[in-house]
């Protein structure tokens, strides 16, 4: 048997044509410049602006960061890949990228679960919503997804790494994730059994549970604040309470759809050229979308980026002055 994935791993990228090469290097760049601005600029912006210190916007701070962090795990090395012929990635390297990767999208599972429930308590429990949702729970839940993105990633890399790769190490894909790998792991089935069973458990079970459980949490949630809603007497009520939901209900039908998509979908439809535009989404457009959708759909932050806008243009003309 010839093991390979030791000497680490060749990434084969987006496309394998060269001449497609520097332009979507230069496509991918300025997806990277417009995620790290808009995201950077969210994230400035409720930190600077008085009126955005609810814990909403809080959250909204926190999935930022994510973003940035998120998008930095994959392509920055995709960027430099477009204009390097030599493409490989050592073990070790793969295996970080894969742990960084994995935690960056259980955490924002988890995260949004979080934010769901914060909008509950907000329309549902408003006298109480304070008292409920103070600086130390939003800290806490904060962490707490944080925490179960890490124990999920965590295992998931462990056992990935610990199977064995054979015959080409070829990656077919533009960074480490666990479909291409499961493709070039083998063994003795007699040998391996126990951990082949165990590594179905942590690779099927555990993302239907990282995955589907906040989605399900979501989902209630979501179900008790439109009861709510339309209970509301007030045309203008309802329509507030709409308008303060939609932008995150649409950020989690986007993300969960694109990652649920790649992977849990059947081995039938499991194929290479899908798999990529899927990744792609929920690694690159979903945090390019983010704080676009945040911003062009809430009121309190467009009012904020045109509040801040007018101090930038007045403070131009006051030093030209």
């Amino acid at each position: 048997m010839n093991v390979t994935g030791k000497n680490g791993f060749v990434l084969l990228g987006l496309a394998n044509h060269p001449e497609l090469q520097l332009p979507l290097f230069f496509v991918f760049l300025i997806i990277y410049m417009v995620i790290m601005t808009g995201n950077v600029l969210i994230f400035m912006l409720i930190m600077a602006d008085p009126s955005l210190q609810a814990p909403m916007y809080f959250f909204l701070q926190v999935l930022s960061f994510m973003d940035i962090c998120y998008s930095s795990v994959t392509l920055p090395r995709m960027l430099v890949d477009f204009l390097s012929k030599d493409k490989r990635i050592t073990y070790v390297g793969c295996a970080t990228q894969l742990f960084f990767l994995l935690f960056g999208g259980a955490s924002e599972c988890f995260l949004l679960a979080v934010m769901a429930y914060d909008r509950y308590v907000a329309i549902c429990k408003p006298l109480r919503y304070v008292t409920i949702m103070n600086k130390t729970v939003c800290l806490s839940l904060t962490v707490l997804s944080c925490f179960a993105g890490s124990v999920d990633s965590l295992l998931q890399t462990v056992w990935i790494f610990t199977l064995p790769f054979c015959g080409t190490h070829h990656i077919n894909y533009f960074f480490c994730d666990i479909p291409p790998l499961i493709r070039l792991s083998c063994g003795d089935i007699s040998i391996y059994q126990i951990q082949l069973f165990t590594f179905t458990i942590l690779v099927v079970v555990t993302p239907l549970i990282f995955i589907l459980v906040p989605l399900i949490f979501i989902l209630v949630s979501y179900f008790l604040i439109i009861s709510s809603i339309l209970k509301m007497t007030s045309a203008e009520g309802r329509q507030k309470a709409f308008s303060t939901c939609s932008s995150h209900l649409m950020v989690v039908v986007l993300s969960y759809g694109s990652s649920s998509l790649n992977y849990l979908q059947p081995k039938s439809i499991n194929e290479e050229g899908s798999k990529k535009v899927l990744a792609l989404m929920y690694t690159t457009i979903m945090p390019m979308l983010n704080p676009l959708i945040y911003s062009l759909r809430n009121r309190e932050i467009s009012e904020a980026i045109k509040r801040m806008m007018n101090k930038t243009m007045n403070r131009i003309f006051f030093h030209r002055k």
